[in-house]
């Protein structure tokens, strides 16, 4: 599991970003970029999966993923193939904002 560096906005809660690979796949290094740069501004957890391994098959399928790179938010399918950076942050922008911390416990 690869996990990149995140911005700290305590308020929000950090997105769990699935990204499925392959070796020598110039579109996985594109996908790796762009979420580099997006986790640079907001937080997310990164899990980098390889599409050999028997979870990535699955999770692949499941997800409908037809080629590398596939990318799940929150456990969802987004994409597979050239990841938008736009696509990603507007995707991002939607989902809720759940808050972390002592303020997000119910009765505290």
């Amino acid at each position: 599991m690869t996990t990149l560096p995140t911005t700290n906005r305590p308020q929000n809660r950090a997105i769990r970003v699935t990204l499925l690979t392959q070796a020598d796949c110039t579109l996985c290094d594109h996908a790796k970029q762009v979420i580099a740069r997006v986790a640079a501004q907001q937080p997310l957890t990164v899990e980098e999966l390889s599409l050999d391994s028997d979870t990535g098959r699955t999770l692949a399928a499941q997800a409908g993923v037809l080629f590398a790179p596939g990318v799940l938010l929150d456990g969802a399918p987004f994409s597979y193939g050239r990841l938008s950076e736009h696509r990603l942050r507007r995707a991002l922008a939607r989902l809720p904002a759940v808050p972390t911390g002592p303020q997000s416990r119910p009765g505290g």
